[in-house]
């Protein structure tokens, strides 16, 4: 039997590592569970408005996102729990390194393995967050996750963070072709 539940969540949620560059072009990042990708060719994040990281992306209007990896967790769990106005240069604190996007004004953190470039459509505040709505312009990958020349996320080491356990979970094996597993129905 099903129990009932005041509140609910969707899961798995992503880990993002948001990278943006500061009015002194220093290079900064943050650590996001409360985005996605919002059809072909845009992101969705909700960000509180008192990150560092949403004072540079309303500053830039353009940022990178990168997908945090169990290999890089405990970098990527840092850059969240710290705040960038309060510690400086907490990227090579954890050491992590940048490299300028060439697509936008953006770092680009070089051990993480896949991170997309977007330009901000729109900012709204609305219900006590700061809702970006960026356009994907380009991704960065390293060779050694491609197959074929595509990203292949089996390589990749995704986590996802998990609201109830409070923790980050490593995203598993393929269970089933997408538009496949279902034709058994036809």
């Amino acid at each position: 039997m099903k129990q009932s539940f005041d509140k609910g969540f969707f899961a798995p949620h992503p880990v993002l590592i948001i990278g943006t560059y500061d009015s002194d072009g220093n290079a900064d990042a943050m650590n996001a569970a409360w985005g996605g990708q919002v059809g072909g060719n845009q992101v969705s994040l909700s960000l509180a408005p008192s990150h560092k990281t949403t004072e540079n992306i309303k500053l830039n209007k353009e940022f990178t996102v990168a997908f945090a990896t169990a290999e890089r967790i405990a970098e990527c769990d840092f850059v969240g729990m710290v705040s960038g106005s309060k510690v400086a240069d907490k990227l090579a604190k954890c050491g992590l390194t940048v490299t300028k996007s060439d697509k936008v004004n953006a770092p680009v953190i070089d051990q993480l393995p896949v991170t997309i470039e977007c330009k901000v459509i729109d900012i709204q505040e609305e219900f006590g967050d700061t809702r970006v709505v960026a356009e994907i312009v380009g991704m960065k990958a390293d060779e050694e996750v491609l197959t074929n020349g595509k990203v292949d996320y089996s390589k990749v080491g995704l986590v996802t963070f998990d609201t109830v356990g409070r923790c980050y979970r490593a995203v598993g094996d393929c269970v089933a072709g997408a538009w496949d597993a279902g034709k058994k129905f036809n």
